[in-house]
């Protein structure tokens, strides 16, 4: 089975929590036992498990993507904007897929894990593609 989560991304960089959207989707798959792969087709956006119960968590995340990778002119390709060229970096080091563990009938997750999506160059409309594979 293959879904899509729609996104309308605020400016800037921003980390949303999609846990609840993929919960969902697996929910209604009626797939009881099987394996959820996420897939955000975008080269400025990532996809992350990490804590989302301290909104404070995903400040930190945000604040180390730009220390380490800082929005800067001097980028060998800066097609759109010198955020797109950042944003393209900072998608490498995210990356764009995650494969969960579906088993009885929801998402496998330790108790502070949130599926999130991390957007590095909005506003933007992203998606985030679902695919469901059940156990033979």
């Amino acid at each position: 089975m293959l879904s899509k989560i729609e996104l309308q991304t605020p400016a800037g960089e921003n980390i949303l929590d999609i846990t609840s959207q993929v919960a969902v989707i697996v929910q209604e798959s009626g797939v009881s036992e099987g394996i959820c792969v996420l897939l955000a087709p975008h080269t400025t956006a990532g996809l992350a498990l990490n804590s989302g119960l301290d909104p404070r968590t995903l400040q930190d995340i945000s604040e180390e993507f730009g220390r380490l990778v800082p929005t800067r002119v001097d980028f060998k390709h800066t097609y759109d904007t010198p955020a797109d060229a950042a944003g393209h970096i900072k998608s490498v080091l995210m990356g764009g897929d995650l494969s969960l563990i579906i088993t009885r009938g929801g998402i496998l997750l330790g108790h502070s894990q949130s599926v999130l999506f991390c957007e590095f160059d909005g506003p933007r409309k992203r998606k985030v593609w679902v695919r469901i594979l059940a156990d033979v």
